[in-house]
């Protein structure tokens, strides 16, 4: 089948001639304009000498920068928090939406509401809710649970401030995780799903063995684009904890205005480069695009659990 599809294809494709290079163009020169060259001319500027050489004297300045250690060790905590956390949410409420249960477009819209706000204004919108005067010491203290106001966004309570950035950004960015999960469970045949029902797949092995390894493509995606954004997390991080905690893109950001050090700044922007590339890299290599088979998922779900086991061993 493969070998009189190939054939086909390439005639098929031969008669739209330049078309589809003409199509493309624009998004390659958009690339090319406005990420490949701004890219390349930071990492120019990263090994650039004040003398006007080039060396590694601003990544030196980058690593003895007395920041630089805190930086690093908050954002990869937050990544480390942030991108579970949004998952579990993502998945769970685009399984709600894909249940096609009453009122599901109410849900949708409900969903979708953070995705109109930016990161700046859910930063300020959370801050009002976390102050010591804001929404939820007022209901602690009116409830009783709290005496006195408890500074939840102090710089002595760590965990508390990144709990709450931590909250923030999952209430801002789930709804584009879960809009992918979505499309992606669309795009699953309802016949597996209502033949693994028929052969005694409960909801679990429904979503482990049918719906997982088919949704494969869609969290591939996902998970990238969480992960860079994750990485770049940065007016959440100053609305909720202002001087108290730092992150590499702010370091960047004061390099570059405030100490008016743009060689360091674009040493800390190449180091966030270089950790997004290395987790796409990773997630590329863990979930390959190529979805398993549908037959083989629902023979999967339809075997009983110690036939699974001794298959395994």
């Amino acid at each position: 089948m493969a070998a009189t599809d190939t054939p086909d294809r390439t005639r098929r494709l031969g008669h739209l001639g330049l078309a589809p290079y003409v199509l493309l163009l624009p998004s390659l020169v958009f690339l090319a304009v406005f990420f490949a060259r701004p890219m390349v001319d930071a990492f120019t500027l990263a090994f650039e000498d004040p003398s006007g050489g080039f060396g590694l004297e601003p990544i030196r300045q980058m690593m003895a920068d007395s920041r630089f250690g805190e930086a690093l060790r908050t954002t990869l905590i937050l990544l480390v928090a942030i991108v579970p956390v949004q998952f579990v949410l993502a998945m769970s409420m685009a399984l709600v939406i894909n249940a096609k249960l009453k009122g599901q477009s109410v849900w949708l819209y409900i969903y979708a509401i953070p995705l109109a706000v930016s990161e700046l204004a859910a930063g300020i919108i959370w801050l009002s809710i976390f102050t010591q005067r804001g929404w939820l010491n007022s209901w602690l203290i009116q409830t009783g649970l709290l005496e006195q106001p408890f500074d939840f966004l102090g710089y002595q309570n760590r965990g508390w401030l990144i709990a709450a950035i931590v909250l923030a950004e999952a209430w801002r960015a789930t709804s584009i995780i879960m809009i992918i999960l979505v499309a992606g469970l669309q795009s699953i045949p309802s016949d597996y799903l209502e033949a693994a029902e028929i052969y005694g797949a409960n909801l679990w092995k429904r979503i482990r063995y049918v719906i997982l390894p088919m949704l494969r493509p869609s969290l591939q995606v996902a998970l990238i684009l969480r992960t860079v954004l994750a990485l770049q997390v940065f007016a959440i991080v100053i609305a909720l904890a202002g001087a108290s905690m730092t992150v590499l893109s702010a370091e960047a950001y004061k390099w570059q205005v405030t100490y008016r050090g743009p060689n360091v700044a674009a040493a800390y922007a190449g180091l966030i480069l270089l950790l997004s590339s290395s987790a796409a890299a990773l997630f590329l290599w863990l979930l390959p695009a190529s979805p398993r088979s549908g037959r083989g998922a629902l023979n999967r779900a339809a075997r009983p659990e110690p036939e699974r086991e001794e298959v395994s061993r």
